[in-house]
């Protein structure tokens, strides 16, 4: 585990305090681990499985996609699946 000394202002303390509250966490660096975690899940790019990719690809080749002139079109095969 790496220790590291963090200069937060007033605003920041608050923050991980209400987290600390309102998610259970016993200490405010559970708290910032918490923080850092969603940011990983919503801002870095996860790689995809090798079983989604071969599906997509799957999915390119055979075709499976439909053009549309216009919107008109695509409403009339939404309202008639």
């Amino acid at each position: 585990m790496v220790q590291a000394m963090v200069n937060l202002g007033d605003r920041e303390d608050r923050l991980l305090t209400i987290i600390k509250g309102k998610f259970g966490l016993k200490t405010k660096s559970d708290a910032m681990n918490f923080v850092i975690g969603k940011f990983e899940e919503e801002l870095l790019e996860p790689e995809l499985r090798p079983e989604y990719v071969s599906k997509i690809r799957n999915i390119e080749k055979k075709g499976r996609f439909t053009n549309y002139k216009d919107i008109s079109e695509l409403r009339k095969e939404i309202e008639n699946a």
